[in-house]
């Protein structure tokens, strides 16, 4: 069974820093393209970071770029995301992604979400 979950959510000041984790479960995580999305209420989910399809690269979304970095860990199946510097702007549930092949076909799944709230 496929699973993704994540932790390390939670109440920060503005400028203070949290550093999320996703365990991932039940694929193959080393070949696994990962990411990292979130979505603040009342719009749309959106891209913060995630690993290029060859694995060596990353992008990130140019709201946070400089401030936060992910990260993985094939052995532990594991991916991070540190944040630094966090602003106001960047509350919103936190949601790890997974695309990875399931026979044939790409799969994608999500994680349950993790809140982040920056907030004096």
């Amino acid at each position: 069974q496929v699973q993704l979950v994540e932790s390390g959510g939670g109440l920060v000041q503005p400028g203070g820093s949290l550093r999320l984790s996703c365990v991932a479960s039940g694929f193959t995580f080393s070949s696994a393209a990962m990411s990292w999305y979130r979505q603040a209420p009342g719009k749309e989910r959106e891209l913060v970071a995630g690993f290029t399809s060859g694995h060596g690269d990353t992008d990130y979304a140019d709201s946070v770029k400089g401030r936060f970095t992910i990260s993985r860990d094939n052995v532990k199946y594991t991916v991070y995301l540190q944040m630094n510097s966090l602003k106001p702007e960047d509350t919103a549930v936190y949601y790890c992604r997974a695309e990875y092949w399931g026979g044939s076909e790409i799969s994608r799944s999500w994680g349950q979400g993790t809140q982040v709230t920056v907030s004096s």
